[in-house]
């Protein structure tokens, strides 16, 4: 997500390179596009999740833990994608928006807020497959999950400060650059001294962001061991129960998997970014913001296809439209 303006200098010099600026201008408008394929599928999974669930949760008057996490997670990302789209336009036409103190503390906490809970409710969805379906002899892991519910809630909770501790950091910035803002009036002056800006927001969100990367890497790494573990044992035994067992495994391990990739390409469009950034490469930047939307938007259509209700209820509309057609 764009967190500045970009600027290309004087009217002037925009005129001498303006054949130059042409393919820019060009990729400028190809990356628009993708971001509102994007933000239109993001929306349409997102709040497709949000709509069964929410059907479920008022017929049966109840809702599992798992599908109470989908719902926020769902919200956040809609949240997040409205952020991002209104973000990319306003910083490509109206950057001036963004050099006000207000506006500018208003368009980065609900980023960081956003942010923070589409992260860490998808982290905490894979701790909740490890303590469901792992198996380990351990009295730790078993009282984990033997109260999987407060440990979720509990994780949630933890998760608040890093939260916390994320806003106070940038509200440092945020106050450094106003202050700067304000004793300064040279325009060019001021650009430079926002990209620097720009540049310590964007590497705050990188170190925050590597901390549930790496709580849902750990999950990971313990199921794949787990379903090892599992594995030999089936091999000196029947093989009964290895079906069930092995499916509910691999099943979760599907699920984690393409939200670490999706994860880890989240992760290094922020890291690219925040590097393309102090580089002054613009397209570059732009790129990454491009793929960066991916993760918010195409893991939601993961979680419905790795949920038997969600997905049923998927089919279901899928083959309504299709028999419209």
């Amino acid at each position: 997500m764009t967190m500045g303006p970009e600027f290309n200098g004087t009217g002037r010099h925009q005129e001498s390179v303006g054949t130059e600026e042409r393919p820019e201008s060009t990729l400028q408008h190809i990356f628009t596009l993708i971001i509102i394929t994007e933000f239109m599928l993001g929306n349409l999974s997102n709040g497709f999740i949000v709509l069964i669930n929410g059907i479920d949760w008022v017929n049966k008057r109840k809702l599992s833990l798992v599908d109470k996490i989908l719902i926020v997670l769902a919200i956040s990302r809609i949240g997040l994608l409205w952020g991002i789209l209104v973000n990319w336009f306003a910083t490509l036409h109206y950057p001036a928006l963004f050099v006000a103190g207000t506006e500018l503390r208003l368009v980065i906490f609900a980023w960081v807020v956003t942010n923070h809970f589409s992260l860490w409710l998808a982290t905490i969805l894979s701790i909740f497959y490890l303590l469901k379906i792992a198996s380990f002899s351990s009295p730790t892991f078993l009282y984990l999950q033997w109260r999987v519910k407060k440990v979720i809630l509990m994780i949630l909770l933890g998760s608040l400060i890093f939260l916390i501790l994320n806003m106070m950091k940038m509200n440092i910035h945020i106050k450094d650059w106003v202050d700067k803002y304000e004793r300064n009036t040279t325009w060019n002056f001021k650009m430079s001294d926002f990209a620097t800006f720009s540049e310590l927001v964007k590497f705050t969100m990188t170190m925050f962001t590597l901390i549930p990367f790496t709580v849902a890497l750990i999950a990971f790494v313990l199921l794949i061991f787990s379903l090892w573990k599992h594995l030999q044992k089936m091999q000196l035994s029947f093989k009964g129960h290895r079906d069930l067992r092995t499916r509910a495994h691999t099943t979760a391990l599907k699920t984690v998997i393409l939200f670490l990739l999706l994860y880890a390409t989240f992760f290094l469009s922020f890291l690219i970014s925040w590097i393309s950034e102090t580089n002054q490469a613009k397209l570059v930047h732009m790129l990454c913001q491009t793929i960066g939307v991916i993760y918010p938007s195409i893991h939601s259509l993961v979680l419905i296809l790795g949920n038997s209700e969600l997905r049923q209820a998927y089919l279901g509309v899928a083959a309504k439209v299709w028999a419209i057609r």
